[in-house]
């Protein structure tokens, strides 16, 4: 029997989710893979790079979980978390102005900005960098900081860490004509990372303004990613490349990222794009 449900459809720079609250536990478990690969292909369904559930917590204000078009379930999504707390506070499941978010990386404390009762820019504490091997996951021991990466006999300097999500930060000289689709998936299966990985590439325009594009895990090229871009300032930094943050550049706008005391902060907007009802 056919069901339906509410949702959202919202983005952050182009980075593009279905919301929908599942508090009364309406989705069960077993169908939310099959369901994140149905709402999310284009033309065909909804379209996005992801399916943002609201759920009950214990330990925060709400809990936000996050699956990709693939089906598998993701630990965070910086543009995501933006995008989640608009719905929240829009919709009064949160109607705060700070609030607290509950997410397999742990809580996430955001700070909202308010206009005319709408939620027009987000800035959330992503908590502190990882760059231990068996916590990023990578093989091995130790770190991996401006290492070289053989890619199919490319030889690749890369940075990995982890922002509660893994990340791979390759530094490039021209990200305009860099074959993303091409080494980015190659690097997302790479054996040294056994959970695969999300892979960040870029361009340093000076040492305040980053240029990234992003291959994200189990979605493909973005338009954008919050984790990607804390991760591409925090390996800029730890290299010597930006200070104590940089703006990062995406094809749809910017983000602002502070990196301070070992902890990343985020900054940006969050978009509704339209809301209605679907039939499962």
């Amino acid at each position: 029997m056919a069901r339906k449900l509410n949702f959202w459809k919202m983005h952050g720079l182009g980075n593009d989710y279905v919301v929908i609250d599942n508090r009364g536990g309406e989705l069960s478990e077993e169908e939310l893979p099959d369901l994140a690969i149905k709402l999310c292909r284009r033309r065909v369904g909804i379209g996005a790079d992801g399916l943002l559930l609201v759920c009950n917590s214990r330990v925060a204000d709400v809990k936000m979980r996050i699956f990709n078009p693939d089906g598998t379930e993701a630990e965070m999504c910086g543009n995501g978390i933006r995008c989640f707390a608009k719905y929240c506070f829009e919709n009064g499941t949160a109607k705060k102005n700070v609030i607290s978010v509950e997410t397999l990386a742990g809580i996430k404390e955001l700070r909202l900005k308010v206009e005319g009762g709408a939620v027009t820019s987000v800035r959330v504490n992503m908590g502190s960098p990882c760059f231990e091997a068996e916590k990023i996951p990578i093989i091995g021991n130790g770190t991996f900081i401006n290492k070289p990466l053989d890619v199919d006999g490319k030889i690749l300097m890369a940075t990995a860490l982890s922002m509660g999500n893994p990340h791979c930060v390759i530094f490039v000289n021209n990200i305009d004509n860099y074959p993303v689709d091409v080494i980015g998936p190659k690097v997302e299966d790479h054996k040294l990372f056994p959970k695969r990985t999300n892979v960040e590439f870029v361009q340093v325009i000076s040492r305040k303004r980053l240029k990234v594009r992003v291959w994200e895990r189990g979605v493909g090229e973005t338009l954008a990613c919050g984790t990607g871009a804390c991760a591409s300032v925090v390996a800029a930094k730890v290299l010597g490349k930006v200070e104590e943050g940089a703006i990062v550049e995406f094809p749809r706008g910017e983000l602002i990222v502070e990196y301070e005391g070992n902890v990343v902060f985020m900054e940006g907007p969050a978009e509704k794009v339209f809301e209605g009802k679907v039939s499962i």
